[in-house]
């Protein structure tokens, strides 16, 4: 009995895919564990392997093939032994068919010819005016409105009078307006101006993937934004004396790895902002798990640091280094990426004064930090120069507050200009 090899979900949100790669051709012989072919996804490219042993008969679908939806069979395996059984068995199911289509001798045409000219003559008794080229409608119209055929010239097929050219508002133009309502959004995607030199690149799984959720986001989703604006010198002197302890071990600490665990702390000091709607219900969550935006070629991965609050800032720096690498060389798995209950976007390092990020749903908050600017700044009753970070966050309003949210980014605000608690 054949075994259909279907287009696995690789991760939980996957919904399509890209067939990359066969690594395997019709007749080959595969085992459990062998890979079978390489898919990418909206996250990464990854292998399919066979979970069975037997004889490849047909790959179903092409390599290179696009969108293809999880569940599909994309190819078909017999064990050793069965594969020519499968292909006799059918051959058999194609001989009654054709038994069957020779059978019925007899002719029915004859009673179908009879009806047909039945219908003409019925119309004939309602219409006025058969001399004019019109319709059967526009000739009933103008016996109604007392319109005179004759003077009206007709845009129909061969000159033909239809309704449209009786001038009659509203009735027709009433149910077209439903259909040009719902066809408005897709007038959005406009083609590049003519006459400008341009490239036209087909997008990637993961940049369709992007497209649409952060659209779903912004659409579906009711952000409300707050920003604080951190005195950075404090955690940047930290991490400094960190980084020279830790040089021996061959560590080293970002700004972002503190970031994280400023995030992590701040949350489990306000656990009413470490929340996901739910329709009827709200999640509350008892951990952190940080999803940490990596940007690499054609787009953009949250690998996700789990329990980020309970982990050591060195921790989460061999950590964080390991999933940006993985990310970048696209060797992430499901379990790299999958869940988050927050995420971080730190644009710092681009230099940008500040941003306001997206969320990323089904998340209810992510935190957006930029760069550290030089400016005057209130220090202990001083006005002196300060590397200042403007952080902002966006919020999903239907599961976070207001007041909860400016707590959480005071919290994480006290955090980052207060950071010795990060390393406990």
């Amino acid at each position: 009995m054949a075994i259909e090899l279907k287009m696995p979900a690789l991760s939980p949100t996957m919904e399509k895919g890209t067939l990359a790669k066969w690594l395997v051709s019709e007749g080959d012989t595969v085992k459990p564990g062998d890979m079978i072919a390489e898919i990418e996804t909206d996250k990464a490219t990854m292998e399919f392997e066979a979970v069975d042993e037997g004889v490849i008969v047909k790959l179903i679908v092409p390599e290179g093939t696009e969108d293809v939806a999880v569940g599909t069979v994309i190819a078909s395996m017999a064990a050793e032994g069965e594969a020519v059984e499968v292909a006799a068995a059918a051959e058999p199911a194609k001989e009654p068919v054709a038994a069957e289509v020779s059978a019925p001798a007899p002719a029915v045409p004859a009673p179908v010819a009879a009806p047909a000219p039945a219908p003409a003559p019925a119309v004939q008794p309602t219409v006025q005016d058969t001399s004019v080229n019109a319709t059967p409608l526009a000739r009933r119209i103008a016996v109604i409105r007392d319109i005179a055929l004759s003077s009206i010239t007709g845009t129909g097929p061969n000159g033909k009078i239809v309704k449209a050219d009786l001038g009659i508002p509203a009735i027709t133009r009433a149910p077209d307006a439903a259909p040009v309502a719902a066809v408005a959004p897709q007038a959005t995607i406009a083609p590049p101006p003519e006459g400008v030199p341009v490239e036209t690149v087909k997008l990637s799984s993961m940049r369709k993937t992007i497209a649409r959720r952060l659209s779903e986001s912004k659409s579906t989703v009711p952000h409300f934004y707050l920003t604080a604006r951190c005195n950075l010198d404090p955690l940047l002197a930290l991490r400094k004396q960190l980084n020279e302890t830790l040089s021996g071990q061959g560590l080293k600490l970002s700004v972002n790895d503190m970031l994280i665990k400023a995030l992590a702390v701040a949350l489990g000091q306000v656990p009413d902002a470490n929340v996901q709607y739910g329709g009827d219900v709200l999640h509350h969550f008892d951990r952190v798990d940080v999803s940490m935006a990596v940007a690499i070629d054609g787009g953009l991965i949250t690998p996700v640091i789990r329990d980020a609050g309970a982990k050591s800032l060195s921790a989460i720096a061999n950590e964080s280094k390991a999933l940006a690498e993985k990310a970048r060389d696209g060797r992430l798995t499901p379990e790299d990426y999958a869940g988050g209950t927050v995420s971080l976007s730190n644009l710092g390092m681009f230099g940008i004064d500040e941003m306001f990020p997206v969320i990323n749903p089904p998340q209810a908050l992510i935190l957006g930090t930029a760069a550290g600017v030089s400016q005057p700044w209130n220090v202990d009753g001083e006005i002196k120069l300060a590397t200042i970070m403007a952080a902002t966050a966006s919020f999903d309003h239907r599961a976070i507050d207001g007041a909860v949210a400016a707590q959480f980014m005071a919290a994480f605000k006290a955090l980052v200009e207060q950071p010795f608690g990060l390393a406990v």
